[in-house]
């Protein structure tokens, strides 16, 4: 097949016998070749790509091939779709898997399942910018240009693709990331959407992904380096000075006790945290005492020492320093002796690393005039961190403590509910962006969202969210 340009009169046929559609999957297929044509037009960007030498009859067989214009390859490119994919398999593609991808899952969505799609995306995109009456293709666009989606960042994408009940499409990009992204050698054929806007920078060079430091670059040149994003190249790229960041590269990441008392919360914890490289261990509704079995036997698992972090979850009726757990007449069980099973000095395994605790706590009206009950120690409250002498670290050190506490009538008006806290830490945790912040940033966003929630809340139902740590580095939830 021949390697010359493309000629106007057939680049003009190929256009004119587009529907809208194919139009526009064909200009998104094309995003990441020409970002810097300001319409979305065909005719323009096949033009663009010729002037380029990035159009040949072989490139352009492959995007009629991936428009499914079969009839179209063999009445103007006089070639065959097994000829095509004959050529696919054995030289350089010229659209990228992932936008193959995203093109294949268009096809396979109805307007419903789109309209599903984008109204899950709300509390992502903004209510600015819903997109229920856009494609799929265009959805995509735009969480592009957020940065929540990328070929390399398809959490959010697959969470939402199971909440609309497609698992089938969720298998295929499962499939995808094994194929593609597991490769050794992935590299993201990618720019995002501020490299699309600064058509006359080199689109090799590395640029954040803020959409206002591009406004920055555009009054002030690039007389000063510019900060690249974490999220834009990956954790392969840019690695952070060791002394401030907790070592994040195990595999699993670490280990999470998720511990559930009401049975509302366990499956979205659980994908939440395997999605983030967790192996995750599920012990519903015990009682005190299997409680504290289950917390000692966690502190002594074989496999601990190799993880470089620890993740416990516990949702639970109890009071503001207490526990019930489940049972005719539970016992209280004090909060505080869910860190003592994971300190440095109870637990070796885990010195030096960072060990987390979310606490839902539905607070029982006997709970909550019981001062013995109340965490308040020397320094910060509810944490016993003086050193001893010669003992190296504090023996709480590196803890992140996270306590919401809410009237228990919210869960007895509503019985199957999951919580409000829960449920936006999942939802923030599965951001792509909040993949590379450090986790006290995330929970900054996290407080934000409960005291939205709180301001047009019942007084009975108003969540209560405390934040104790003493974490010695930035930890970012992300293998590193």
């Amino acid at each position: 097949m021949s390697v010359s340009r493309v000629a106007a009169a057939v680049i003009q046929q190929v256009e004119e016998e587009l529907d809208e559609e194919e139009k526009e999957t064909l200009v998104f297929l094309c995003r990441d070749l020409a970002p810097d044509l300001p319409s979305a037009d065909v005719r323009e960007l096949l033009r663009a790509l010729n002037d380029r030498d990035q159009l040949t009859l072989a490139t352009l067989s492959e995007l009629l091939y991936r428009v499914k214009r079969f009839d179209l390859l063999k009445r103007i490119l006089k070639t065959e779709r097994a000829t095509v994919e004959a050529n696919l398999i054995s030289n350089p593609r010229l659209v990228s898997d992932y936008r193959v991808l995203m093109a294949e899952l268009g096809e396979d969505m109805d307007k419903s399942d789109v309209t599903s799609f984008s109204f899950l995306l709300t509390d992502y995109m903004g209510r600015g910018k819903k997109a229920v009456d856009k494609s799929f293709l265009a959805v995509v666009i735009e969480l592009e240009k957020l940065n929540l989606v990328a070929p390399d960042q398809l959490d959010l994408l697959e969470k939402c693709l199971k909440n609309i009940h497609r698992i089938d499409l969720k298998k295929k990009v499962q499939k995808y990331r094994q194929a593609v992204l597991g490769a050794s050698n992935f590299q993201p054929n990618y720019v995002n959407a501020v490299q699309a806007s600064l058509p006359n920078l080199n689109l090799l060079e590395p640029l954040s992904c803020q959409e206002h430091q591009a406004g920055r670059i555009l009054q002030h040149g690039l007389q000063q380096p510019v900060k690249t994003s974490i999220q834009e190249l990956g954790p392969t790229l840019i690695q952070p000075p060791p002394d401030e960041y907790y070592r994040m590269q195990s595999q699993p990441l670490g280990i999470c006790l998720i511990i559930d008392c009401i049975g509302n919360d366990t499956e979205g914890l659980k994908e939440t945290f395997e999605a983030l490289g967790f192996e995750v261990t599920t012990r519903p509704y015990p009682d005190v005492e299997a409680l504290d079995r289950i917390l000692r036997d966690t502190a002594r698992l074989p496999g601990l020492g190799a993880c470089d972090s620890f993740a416990c979850v516990l949702v639970s009726r109890g009071g503001p320093g207490t526990v019930l757990g489940v049972g005719p007449a539970p016992r209280p069980f004090p909060l505080h002796r869910l860190r003592t099973f994971f300190t440095g000095d109870t637990c070796p395994a885990l010195l030096g690393k960072p060990k987390l605790f979310f606490v839902q706590s539905y607070l029982v009206a006997e709970g909550r005039d019981d001062p013995a009950s109340l965490l308040e120690v020397d320094g910060c409250p509810g944490f016993r961190t003086p050193p001893e002498p010669g003992a190296g670290l504090p023996r709480e050190a590196d803890i992140f403590w996270s306590q919401c506490e809410v009237d228990v009538s919210v869960l007895e008006r509503s019985p199957g509910s999951a919580s409000f806290y829960l449920r936006s830490l999942s939802e923030l945790l599965l951001q792509p962006a909040s993949r590379r912040r450090p986790l006290l940033d995330v929970h900054t966003d996290l407080t934000r969202k409960v005291d939205e929630r709180n301001v047009w809340a019942a007084s009975e139902e108003k969540y209560s969210l405390v934040l104790k740590h003493t974490l010695r580095k930035k930890l970012i939830l992300s293998r590193s």
